[in-house]
């Protein structure tokens, strides 16, 4: 295990023997008497049989994902979703109490709820306005305060990008500059989980190339947003051998299901792959159609760029709006609580009949 990892992981953790299941203890075979498990699955609904448990991390299923992000299997840990990585990334390597997570508002709201749920204290280097009139990084501020050596511990910083609820990204060469600078002392959480969206030549879409020349970034993905799957519950946490072997201490022994693997797997596949690429092409039509209708309207006081499946607008008045909505059975979303946004909303982009639906229900 590297130096660094082995430094900022919870110190107790260097001793823990993970519990090792039946299935991550003994593979193959073909009369399984090693789980306690039931013979056959009584009254099935279906075909499939559930009675066997599935498997710690599945060899297609990581493998599939591996390919798909140009890394090895080895650096993959698939989980219940990127919010159980966050969960996992704060109870492996803060200690409670003591160490710290830094965040950076407006972001996902689950980095601060998770570290404050297991005792980490939250640090926040709010995002600054930009030249281009976007939020960026303050990146100098989050250096001098992870490098302080006077507070808190900053174990974990939690970057997301494309940004929830922004829908812009994060500029490269500010991430690199924090990456560069921090060096081994911390690690730099990168929640990609719109990266699909993004253009692929974008630099932080090779998020292999990042992770080769970081051994501290840890990349965040799900198959909730442009896969199409949330209902399943799958994510992965991409990160050198050494951390996913951490992680791999405190994940539980049966993280996701079969049907989850099952159809993540599928999801995984050539033709399911085109077939989600296409609908990207689609969703992006639909949200030019909505950036365009908003436009005309005088109650917008301001679109946010967004290379996302949402879109987030600065409004008259963003509780009356969301209400409107509500009450004609359209739902969208107020981020007005959100630190530096009030009276914003945020508008998922949905089908060609969602947004026409959505035009109408709005006030002229």
């Amino acid at each position: 295990m590297s130096a660094f990892v082995e430094r900022l992981q919870r110190q107790h953790l260097a001793t823990v023997k993970p519990y090792v299941s039946a299935r991550r203890s003994a593979s193959g075979g073909t009369v399984w008497l090693n789980a306690n498990e039931a013979p056959t699955t009584p009254a099935a609904s279906t075909q499939e049989q559930w009675f066997r448990y599935p498997d710690f991390q599945n060899t297609a299923l990581n493998q599939a994902y591996a390919d798909y992000a140009g890394v090895t299997r080895e650096q993959i840990l698939s989980c219940r979703g990127s919010d159980e990585a966050i969960e996992l990334l704060i109870r492996s390597f803060c200690e409670p109490g003591q160490d710290a997570v830094m965040i950076t508002t407006p972001t996902y709201g689950m980095y601060a709820i998770s570290a404050a749920t297991h005792g980490a204290q939250v640090v926040d280097c709010p995002l600054q306005a930009a030249e281009d009139g976007s939020l960026q990084l303050a990146t100098e501020a989050m250096i001098t305060r992870c490098l302080d050596r006077t507070q808190a511990k900053i174990k974990l910083i939690f970057i997301c990008s494309p940004s929830n609820p922004l829908g812009n990204m994060v500029k490269t060469r500010a991430l690199e500059r924090l990456l560069d600078a921090v060096g081994n002392e911390a690690l730099v959480i990168l929640d990609q989980a719109y990266i699909e969206f993004v253009d692929s030549n974008h630099p932080q879409f090779d998020s292999a190339a990042l992770l080769a020349r970081y051994p501290q970034l840890v990349v965040l993905r799900t198959l909730s947003k442009a896969f199409g799957r949330a209902g399943l519950r799958c994510g992965f946490a991409i990160a050198a051998p050494e951390i996913i072997a951490v992680l791999s201490k405190v994940i539980a022994p049966y993280p996701l299901p079969s049907p989850t693997i099952s159809e993540a797997t599928h999801g995984l596949s050539c033709e399911a792959i085109m077939v989600m690429q296409q609908q990207l092409q689609r969703i992006a039509e639909q949200r030019e159609r909505l950036i365009a209708a908003l436009q005309q309207r005088a109650w917008v006081k301001k679109i946010w760029p967004s290379t996302t499946n949402f879109v987030l607008v600065n409004v008259a008045d963003a509780q009356s709006l969301v209400q409107r909505c509500q009450q004609q059975g359209v739902l969208i979303r107020d981020q007005s609580s959100q630190p530096g946004l009030p009276q914003c909303i945020r508008i998922s982009i949905g089908s060609a009949d969602d947004i026409t639906r959505l035009l109408e229900v709005l006030p002229a």
